[in-house]
């Protein structure tokens, strides 16, 4: 029996170029599917009145380390190089396959409570076996549309991170693909968390690659970001290696010579860029226009959010002020008028977007309102006092909206959250994350 949701009387920004934006429009869900937008759509459905409300596309997260939801907050003031001694050589080696469970599960249900309805989960905490298991059990449980991406052990820094000769477990990754993703088509698909160049010998960096390609995977790796990784020339070492091509997300950039972003563009590479961590924790200035500039289309992540806020608003708002302000720097520099392609409100919403499912490989599935794609659509309540006037739908959400005005989420065709609440159990994602916080904070007192 068909079951149908029928969005009504929204302002529509739909992100297709096709359809563009309907001041009062509606958006008909067909068995999980985007079956109509229009203006006015006629059907025997479930009605949610959207009156008042700015209806878009999912928000899509193109790499955050979830498993950190049990440890927010507790690194407020780190650089990029106290994080890989304060996370990942601290905590990281102290996580349980529990504890893993306890952050995904937290950490997702943080996702669609700001309406981000894809995420990429970077997990580089397979200290066992069992990590992935539970990582991925979490993630199916809360609903979220997401590319769990497998990466390394992390229970030494010296071991993993400096010249590593160790590779992820091609074993255990087969073991993965097969149990839990022998199709590509499910709401979770599976990439490669890789560490790349300077970060591993050769000999490895070769291995993984190859290993998601056996597999037929994407990979996803971080680059060029702050003093050391930005010396390595990472790209660049990866084209002599011939392993650049079209399955890989680059991460940062923001150390890119200029022949790297070549050989990014060239290759049919992509990026994702974590704005509010960039500026914050010392990785360099969020390239976005960089980017934009080389014929890329960049997306948005959140990255840690043991440094950073874990919302899709707050990235957008970083990478727009950040880009603006350098740009502005330069031009009073220069003594020269500002370029017309300084970036704009709308330009961040089809980044956090559009471009956000065409990194993660799901623009077939989401990342538009568009008729044939998977219903993962947001609705944002524009009547608060944060948000209202309307003046600019777009600008209102780019610029205004917070998480307290995200209202209704839905996921492949199914409400997650409605009327400002999630329809998951909170008190117990919250009870279990809160346990692992304490747990692991235990085990680093034990072990100090």
């Amino acid at each position: 029996m068909t079951h149908r949701t029928l969005l009504r009387a929204g302002h529509v920004l739909s992100m297709d170029p096709g359809i563009g934006d309907l001041p009062r429009g509606d958006v008909l869900i067909e068995d999980g599917w985007i079956a109509a937008v229009d203006r006015e759509i006629s059907a025997d459905a479930e009605v949610l009145d959207m009156t008042g409300r700015i209806v878009i596309p999912g928000f899509v997260d193109t790499h955050r380390h979830t498993w950190e939801a049990s440890i927010r907050n507790v690194a407020p003031d780190a650089t990029l190089d106290d994080y890989f001694v304060d996370i990942l050589d601290t905590f990281a080696p102290l996580y349980t396959p529990e504890d893993v469970y306890a952050a995904n599960l937290a950490g997702a249900l943080e996702c669609l409570n700001a309406g981000i309805t894809t995420l990429v989960d970077w997990s580089h905490i397979n200290n066992t076996p069992e990590h992935p298991d539970a990582a991925i059990r979490a993630l199916r449980e809360t609903g979220i549309r997401a590319q769990y991406a497998y990466g390394s052990a992390n229970t030494s820094l010296a071991d993993y991170w400096f010249e590593s000769k160790i590779a992820i477990p091609g074993d255990d990754v087969r073991r993965i693909r097969t149990e839990y993703f022998s199709s590509d088509a499910g709401l979770l698909t599976l990439a490669l968390a890789t560490r790349g160049p300077g970060f591993c010998v050769g000999d490895v960096v070769t291995s993984e690659w190859a290993l998601a390609r056996e597999l037929g995977i994407p990979i996803t790796v971080h680059v060029a970001m702050g003093r050391l990784a930005g010396r390595f020339a990472m790209v660049k070492q990866l084209h002599d290696l011939g392993l650049l091509g079209p399955d890989t997300t680059y991460i940062h950039c923001c150390y890119f010579s200029e022949e790297e972003w070549r050989l990014v563009a060239d290759s049919g590479g992509t990026v994702s860029i974590a704005p509010q961590v960039e500026t914050q924790m010392g990785h360099g200035w969020p390239p976005v226009m960089k980017a934009i500039e080389h014929g890329l289309r960049p997306s948005l992540s959140i990255d840690v959010v043991t440094t950073v806020p874990g919302d899709m608003f707050t990235q957008i708002r970083a990478a727009f002020g950040a880009e603006r302000a350098r740009v502005n720097a330069d031009s009073w520099q220069a003594d020269v008028p500002v370029p017309d392609t300084m970036l704009t409100a709308r330009q961040m919403l089809e980044i956090a977007t559009r471009n956000g499912a065409h990194v993660a490989g799901l623009e077939d599935r989401t990342g538009s309102l568009t008729p044939g794609k998977r219903a993962d659509v947001v609705a944002i309540d524009a009547t608060a006092l944060n948000v209202a006037p309307v003046h600019d739908a777009a600008a209102a959400v780019a610029l205004s909206a917070d998480v307290s005005n995200v209202e209704t989420v839905i996921v492949d065709g199914v409400v997650r959250k409605r009327d400002g609440r999630l329809t998951a159990d909170v008190a117990r994602a919250r009870r279990l994350v809160e346990e692992s916080r304490d747990r692991l904070l235990a085990a680093k007192e034990a072990r100090a």
